[in-house]
């Protein structure tokens, strides 16, 4: 049998995969950052203060992931947004 993956070019869910790809990679970075924080909280109840810092480092460079994956989407949507049709525009400056 063949591969039944196929790649979303935006016709079936209006969603470009490169575009989900960033969406999971920004949210899968805030999980990571959530988890690693129960992570830091075991190895210090342990007394192990290399699985703390290795943890601590590990979630800061989720959250730094996170940020960027948030600030790239943010850019993103904001470029997607509609133009203003004529009725908004002539609404706005009072114009008809």
């Amino acid at each position: 049998m063949g591969d039944t993956k196929t790649a979303d070019t935006g016709e079936i869910t209006g969603t470009m995969d490169k575009d989900y790809n960033l969406l999971w990679y920004t949210e899968t970075c805030l999980e990571h950052a959530l988890r690693l924080e129960t992570y830091c909280k075991d190895a210090e109840r342990a007394g192990d203060t290399e699985l703390v810092e290795l943890f601590k480092k590990a979630q800061a460079d989720s959250r730094k992931g996170a940020q960027i994956g948030m600030r790239m989407l943010a850019d993103r949507l904001a470029g997607m947004a509609p133009p203003a049709s004529s009725a908004t525009t002539e609404s706005a400056s009072g114009q008809k």
